[in-house]
């Protein structure tokens, strides 16, 4: 493999660790609170209110139910309207927020759903507040399931960041389509593979690593 090659390859590599790491900061941002609302506005929630619960839990489900392929390409006029253009790393990190928010909404909300509800009920009978109830009871007892699910969000995104190099994002999978597929080079389609299988092999054991942790706090 030539010089050229091994930095396009690093190109690649950080243009997808870019991706991944800017789409799922924002899905952490916008997917946890969407967690919290959907577990405390539900039935016997400290703020309940089923009227959010299920108008959200629709919007939720909706942006799930679509493969990614088909939101990258419907979202498009909004990429266009925010970052000016519908190809590259800024363009990408659009569908791949949208794609990554409700995905781990959803992962984050079983985790908080799994505390114990003896907890709250005692938080309560101390006379914490709804809020201190939040902050110092449903976050920290189901902080080792939050990271875990953002783990497997990463995890997942990565795969979709491969993904919309088809469509011109960049990233490895920009390069494993260009040369691996189109040029029938295939010592490059090898690369691009096992960069990605270290890359998530990695962040899975460091996800992991860090949620044992917290779990033995």
């Amino acid at each position: 493999m030539s010089q050229a090659m091994y930095n396009l390859l690093l190109k690649g590599l950080w243009e997808t660790v870019l991706m991944t790491g800017v789409s799922g900061f924002l899905s952490f941002v916008i997917g946890l609170p969407l967690a919290l609302i959907l577990v405390t506005t539900d039935r016997g929630g400290i703020f309940q209110n089923l009227a959010v619960n299920r108008s959200l839990g629709l919007v939720v489900n909706g942006l799930r139910s679509l493969p990614f392929i088909i939101l990258l390409v419907a979202v498009i006029p909004l990429t266009r309207l925010i970052t000016g253009s519908a190809i590259g790393i800024a363009a990408a990190i659009v569908p791949l927020t949208i794609a990554a928010a409700p995905y781990y909404a959803r992962i984050a909300e079983v985790s908080l759903r799994e505390v114990d509800r003896a907890l709250i009920d005692a938080a309560r009978a101390m006379g914490a507040t709804r809020w201190t109830i939040l902050r110092d009871v449903l976050v920290p007892e189901a902080l080792p399931g939050i990271v875990s699910g953002f783990t497997v969000t990463l995890v997942t995104l990565i795969g979709a960041s491969a993904m919309a190099g088809a469509v011109g994002a960049g990233g490895l999978g920009d390069i494993a389509i260009r040369y691996g597929y189109q040029r029938f080079e295939t010592e490059i389609m090898l690369a691009v593979v096992a960069i990605l299988v270290v890359m998530v092999i990695g962040m899975q054991w460091a996800g992991d690593s860090l949620a044992r942790r917290i779990d033995k706090r």
